[in-house]
């Protein structure tokens, strides 16, 4: 009896245990949008300005924050780099003009698109926000999915590479389109908890092409095509154009993530838990 509820006792304390671990991670206060990362992580300055398109972006590593001096109505545009196994957050802050020389309210949207462009949906945050004509300082957020390593061509899961953010007015009044606002954006992308979809692997990140090359140039010396075939001779095939992408840095992780996922946490503490369980079973129900 004294080694059954000895065996009992463990077992208790090892599920609650790993409950309670898992409760720590759903309950940790960073899943949330309006965690703040520390500035200039790898001491790099931080950018002052933002892009007007897509194009034009401007560069943020994970940590960093990015402000500007705009207007109301223009689109900013940032872009930051994000790997499989992690879960991007982005937030942002908009100060306001005072109330005076505001004629009514304003709604400010954040979107986040990936390296192909397609907008995102944000399960957590709230990337859309109104702001009465008395408030002069507006909060935005948005968490992202967790960053696949893979996926179908008919999904539209976030894979791993670049990540854009525009932030912009949506909805405000024309008398006050065109007063001046600065912003502070600050994106994260931390190791998300929960299983990973596994199977296959991502051939390359997702990150755009900002110069392509030059197309039909012609070599030096060569002739047209037409000519060269009349004279006998074959014209020599010219080496593709060289083409430049964004320069996002690889995080330390790499573009498809660690092997390590809390998965195998609760896989080892379930198969702890079931021999424990065998094993007391076996005391309970043996022969004396």
């Amino acid at each position: 009896m004294l080694r059954t509820r000895s065996f009992t006792t463990a077992a208790l304390v090892g599920l609650l245990l790993l409950t309670g671990a898992g409760a720590a991670w759903a309950d940790d206060p960073s899943d949330g949008p309006g965690t703040s990362a520390s500035p200039d992580a790898d001491g790099s300055e931080d950018p002052a300005e933002a892009g007007t398109d897509f194009r034009t972006a401007t560069l943020l590593e994970q940590g960093q924050h990015g402000t500007a001096d705009a207007s109301t109505g223009d689109y900013l545009y940032w872009v930051f780099p994000a790997a499989a196994g992690e879960a991007p957050r982005v937030r942002a802050t908009v100060d306001l003009p005072s109330g005076s020389e505001r004629t009514g309210p304003v709604t400010w949207q954040l979107d986040v698109y990936d390296g192909l462009r397609r907008r995102q949906a944000c399960p957590a945050g709230t990337p859309t926000k109104t702001a009465p004509p008395q408030t002069e300082q507006l909060t935005l957020g948005c968490r992202l999915r967790t960053i696949q390593p893979w996926a179908e061509t008919w999904a539209n899961d976030p894979l791993s590479g670049a990540y854009y953010v525009r932030l912009t007015a949506v909805r405000l009044p024309e008398k006050d389109r065109g007063l001046p606002v600065r912003v502070e954006v600050e994106t994260e992308a931390e190791a998300a908890s929960g299983a990973r979809r596994g199977g296959g692997r991502l051939g390359a990140p997702l990150v755009p092409t900002v110069e392509a090359g030059a197309v039909g140039e012609k070599q030096d010396g060569q002739d047209d095509a037409d000519t060269s075939q009349d004279e006998g001779t074959s014209a020599e095939s010219s080496e593709p154009p060289e083409q430049k992408t964004l320069a996002l840095q690889e995080p330390e992780s790499g573009w498809t993530g660690s092997w390590w996922s809390d998965r195998w946490a609760w896989t080892g503490g379930g198969a702890l838990l079931a021999a424990l369980a065998g094993i007391g079973g076996y005391r309970l129900t043996r022969r004396r």
